[in-house]
């Protein structure tokens, strides 16, 4: 899959779904495949819950989510048309990561899917 960076540069853009991250805990945990994706789906779903109610949820050694306030703008620029259009305050979700996930992908390149222009 070809993606843009914010740079309009073409990167090949990696994914590891739901589905990929469901059969890994399951070949891992010898548990039952519909179980997994129960706790998987609940666990997600609590996450979502905790948010709406503007809780943050604190992943010890991986990172927090939080919402984050997101100032409105009388002249934005819808990307797809072009066209200005006006945009109220509202929430954003955010993660901030942890002491360990930070340490674990220190030492991936930063340039490691931006392709070279030609």
């Amino acid at each position: 899959m070809i993606g843009y960076s914010h740079r309009g540069m073409a990167m090949q853009v990696k994914k590891h779904t739901k589905s990929d991250i469901v059969d890994q805990i399951y070949e891992k945990s010898g548990l039952d495949l519909k179980d997994v994706r129960v706790v998987v789906d609940l666990f997600l779903e609590e996450v979502k819950k905790s948010l709406e109610n503007d809780l943050s949820v604190e992943l010890r050694g991986f990172g927090t989510f939080e919402i984050r306030d997101r100032k409105g703008r009388a002249k934005a620029r819808n990307p797809k048309t072009g066209a200005t259009v006006s945009v109220e305050s509202h929430a954003v979700v955010a993660f901030r990561s942890g002491k360990e996930l930070k340490a674990s992908v220190w030492s991936i390149p930063s340039n490691r899917t931006e392709e070279k222009p030609s």
